[in-house]
């Protein structure tokens, strides 16, 4: 196992080694001892930053001989998700910069195609590898390039149906194309389905060789169990087809080769060697690792060492959080809260049980929680079929993930106009997992969407009462909440349904008017505060609804102070303070001067939320300095 003491400034083999070229001079046993140097770099290093640490210690050694058998760059190698690749990144010149992981203005977490030429495609959500992978090697044969593209797929990843397109695609066009299946049971969550119930099928040597003598014992007691032998032993792989999942992907015209052990690197580098040498047409090499390998706390608890923010090297555990309850663990009990006492409420999760906080709802009613794996689209027509035959159902998934289901929410959630909850977590910048995260577009494409109420709470009690109010509000409702803690407030006791479209004016002033939503609530009420020091004074309005908006409201005291300031943690293009000016129009408020703060037409890199929110300049001193220019362009 990994030990726990510092790392020595000069490495044994890690600090020599600058791109792939550099590994493929050495012996297995120093490979062997390299993997074990890069393993306590990345668990050094992560303890400090924060990252996805069980996937990459499980990609190790797999890591290690797939630069070391290709030809990379020039070899494509595309990681699904992106998540695995901080090997990759120590491997191809990046040890320098290792310790700037997830940090502003630091190295990415993921693959980036400006930090490297090795980074072939940039994958921050899942399952696009093989899809990417067929597309270059496609391009390739059209310039008559003979390279290879090696699309290195989870278990997790497979789930979703957008792999399963690409493998049927690749195996019609039977290019030379290479998909490296990473098995370890475990995408984020423990994976649920029938294809991962497939995966699981991996027998040992030893196994294998005893359930085949004891199969052929009892096949030559009968003729036909003769006949049916005589057809298994013209082919040996045939038989292995009858227990690996090989049969699945020989349907789509893959060549499959394993189920290997991805943490032998004498097999890992006998069998690239052979497919890079002998193999023709699409190839599916099955690989299996152990997620968190060699460090012991990340093998004993892989989801929680999934992602994880700064921890104790020696006990594994994170270090201290300020003590307010996040928001996601408030939407989970209260969502358990409600179904004690409703059995319509039924949860569901696309391969995020504890990140969106259904763990604990999850084992208190296994037979109303659905884990549909990383399958989103399913997930919400899922939740369609449930409404449609009388469930209240509720669908948490990241904000950023749910972009791609937005077809499903259109027509078979709004156009029937069902009652489904969409409890979308992570809205606004989430910090360092950085641009393919950031749940800053969902008010954009959200509102445009007939029948579909869109609301977001200031503070984790609004939460309660707005869980509560979506789920038996009968139609389709989109509840937005932010990561993080909440404000600490007091929570409900009893819940209670808002009335929908229903704002709450918080200070009253004559200046200008600020409106601002979700989490930026209370950065605005500070800055009213602040601004009236100055003289300036101004009324503050919590629009809880992003659709429809209180229109009586809100032109009441827009008319009154003749000025507004718009503040939101989503995109300013086609967000809320669009839908401020949309209704200035409609109301025929010329007159009144509005300014939109919200993410710029750009994507947010990553970095701390409070430092991203500055530079968007929708902190609570950017609004005082946007009310400021404001007020002076009266005078």
């Amino acid at each position: 196992m990994l030990t726990t003491q510092p790392i020595p400034k000069q490495l044994v083999r890690l600090d020599q080694i600058h791109e792939p070229a550099d590994i493929r001079g050495l012996s297995v046993a120093e490979l062997e001892e390299l993997a074990q140097e890069i393993r306590d770099t990345i668990v050094q290093t992560v303890s400090q930053t924060g990252g996805h640490l069980a996937p990459s210690l499980g990609v190790v050694e797999l890591t290690i001989a797939l630069h070391y058998v290709f030809d990379t760059p020039k070899d494509k190698l595309i990681w699904d998700v992106g998540h695995q690749s901080y090997t990759h990144k120590i491997l191809t010149g990046r040890l320098e910069q290792f310790a700037s992981l997830r940090q502003y203005k630091g190295m990415s977490g993921f693959p980036k195609f400006k930090e490297s030429t090795y980074d072939a495609f940039e994958t921050g959500h899942s399952s696009t590898s093989i899809s990417a992978a067929l597309g270059m090697t496609l391009a390739k044969s059209l310039k008559e390039e003979s390279n290879r593209s090696i699309a290195v797929i989870g278990d997790g990843s497979m789930t979703a149906g957008l792999a399963f397109e690409a493998l049927n695609h690749a195996g019609h066009l039977d290019k030379d194309i290479i998909v490296i299946l990473n098995d370890n049971e475990m995408s984020i969550s423990p994976n649920v389905g029938a294809v991962s119930s497939f995966l699981s099928r991996k027998l040992t040597g030893k196994t294998m060789s005893r359930v085949k003598a004891h199969l052929v014992e009892k096949l030559q007691i009968s003729d036909v169990g003769e006949n049916i032998l005589n057809i298994l032993r013209k082919s040996e792989e045939s038989f292995k087809s009858f227990f690996t999942p090989g049969m699945l992907f020989e349907a789509f015209k893959f060549d499959y080769i394993g189920p290997i052990d991805g943490h032998n690197l004498d097999d890992l580098l006998e069998t690239l060697e052979t497919v890079r040498d002998n193999s023709t047409g699409p190839v599916l090499i099955h690989v299996l690792t152990k997620k968190g390998k060699g460090y012991e706390p990340a093998e004993e608890n892989p989801d929680i060492f999934h992602g994880i923010g700064p921890f104790d090297i020696v006990s594994g555990k994170p270090h201290g959080s300020n003590g307010t309850v996040s928001y996601t663990k408030v939407f989970g009990d209260t969502i358990i809260d409600m179904a004690v006492k409703d059995k319509r409420i039924v949860a569901i999760s696309a391969a995020m049980v504890s990140g969106t906080g259904l763990k604990e709802f999850s084992e208190k009613f296994p037979d109303r929680f659905f884990d549909v794996g990383i399958a989103e689209q399913h997930a919400v027509t899922f939740a369609a079929g449930l409404a449609a035959e009388g469930m209240r159902p509720v669908v948490a998934i990241y904000s950023t993930f749910f972009q791609r289901a937005l077809d499903q929410i259109i027509h078979d959630i709004c156009i029937p106009n069902l009652p489904v909850t969409l409890a979308i977590d992570r809205g606004g910048v989430v910090g360092d997992d950085g641009p393919t995260h950031h749940g800053v577009f969902d008010y954009s494409f959200l509102r445009f969407i007939p029948n579909l109420v869109i609301m977001a709470p200031k503070d984790e009690l609004e939460l309660q009462h707005m869980i509560y109010t979506s789920v038996y509000l009968d139609g389709p409702s989109a509840l937005r909440y932010p990561r993080g803690s909440g404000h600490g407030v007091p929570l409900a006791t009893e819940l209670k349904k808002l009335t929908i479209g229903k704002g709450e004016l918080l200070l009253s002033g004559d200046d200008i008017l600020l409106l601002p939503i979700g989490n930026r609530v209370y950065p605005a009420l500070e800055a009213a505060k602040e601004l009236k020091k100055v003289g300036i004074h101004a009324a503050v309005i919590n629009p809880r609804f992003i659709k429809p908006l209180d229109e009586e409201l809100i032109c009441k005291w827009a008319q009154h102070t003749g000025k507004i300031i718009t503040v939101e943690d989503n995109s300013r293009l086609s967000g809320f303070g669009s839908s401020i000016l949309e209704l200035m129009s409609k109301r025929g408020l010329y007159s009144v001067q509005t300014c939109m703060l919200g993410h710029p037409d750009t994507f947010v890199e990553h970095g701390p939320q409070k430092k991203l929110w500055e530079n968007s300049r929708i902190d609570t001193p950017s609004i005082i300095r946007a009310a400021t220019k404001l007020m002076e362009r009266e005078e």
